[in-house]
């Protein structure tokens, strides 16, 4: 699969602040590829970085195999900072504006006001929209040209639930067109539901970076139930990777130390003469994997 774009041990300070430290990362083509951390955890910076906004102090990137430049520029799209247009135009003098400025035609225009769901509303002044009609008004400007890459800074900061549920279906239907979307948010319920793929940064460091599939896939724990619960729990206790269990009525709740197959699971319990009644994998939320590397951390 193509590499979009590679980053190699990116560093950036702010005076005594660390914002990036060693950095890197690999996006490959098709995906929807979420930052995720906690506000200061170096996310915009990052991304200021690769868009050749801001320098960074070492380190380097490529964008599709080659170092930055105007070239590769022209095939991205981004949306940085809050929208920002001439609030008494409408939708399309300000995207003819936009076109101007990226030295563009202006026959990709209702395409992209309808893509974004904004061409009913095309000869409305901008100072009318409400906010999330703008931040698609923004990502309407982005995807002029129709680049390979869209970037998103937080798209979802500041929206109603209803405004929230609109951005998440845009970014949705571009991934589904071929485009390669990169966004950081502190949002884990939007990235899990939005995402291909995650990184997770504290402190400008990565965490961990992998498929959010993955992440979900690790089971949290098993709830598990036998005739006898007394023998079952002397038996759990004596799994090679027990970490610990919590009773519930005729319920025991156990956790393991590493991954652990349900069937491996059973079989288990059976050669030992136990044969269980009840037998639930509960898989781990991304919340409580983000939570625990940042626990980790401290």
């Amino acid at each position: 699969m193509e590499t979009i774009l590679s980053i190699n041990n990116i560093s950036k300070r702010y005076g005594k602040i660390q914002a990036v430290s060693d950095l890197s990362l690999e996006v490959k083509k098709g995906q929807v590829f979420g930052i995720l951390g906690p506000n200061g955890s170096g996310k915009t910076t990052t991304l200021s970085v690769i868009l050749e906004l801001i320098k960074a102090n070492k380190g380097s990137f490529q964008w599709f195999g080659l170092p930055p430049g105007k070239e590769s520029r022209k095939r991205i799209g981004s949306v940085i900072e809050s929208p920002n247009f001439f609030p008494y135009l409408s939708p399309v003098v300000n995207l003819k504006i936009v076109a101007d400025i990226k030295d563009l035609g202006y026959d990709d225009i209702d395409r992209v006001l309808n893509l974004t769901g904004l061409y009913e509303r095309r000869n409305t002044k901008f100072k009318t929209f409400s906010f999330g009609m703008k931040q698609r008004l923004a990502v309407a400007s982005a995807l002029l040209g129709n680049p390979d890459v869209l970037i998103l800074d937080e798209p979802t900061n500041g929206l109603d639930p209803q405004g929230i549920a609109h951005i998440r279906e845009l970014i949705l239907l571009i991934a589904s067109q071929g485009t390669t979307i990169i966004m950081a948010s502190h949002l884990l319920d939007e990235v899990q539901k939005i995402c291909s793929h995650v990184a997770v940064l504290s402190k400008g460091k990565n965490l961990f970076d992998g498929k959010v599939s993955e992440v979900l896939a690790i089971s949290d724990s098993f709830e598990l139930s036998a005739v006898n619960i007394d023998l079952l729990t002397k038996a759990v206790a004596a799994h090679p990777v027990f970490q610990s269990l919590i009773s519930k009525d005729e319920i025991i709740q156990v956790y393991f130390k590493e991954t652990v197959n349900p069937e491996e699971l059973n079989r288990f319990f059976f050669s030992q003469g136990i044969t269980l009644t009840h037998l639930t994998e509960r898989k781990r939320s991304l919340e409580q994997h983000f939570l625990e590397l940042l626990d980790n951390n401290k």
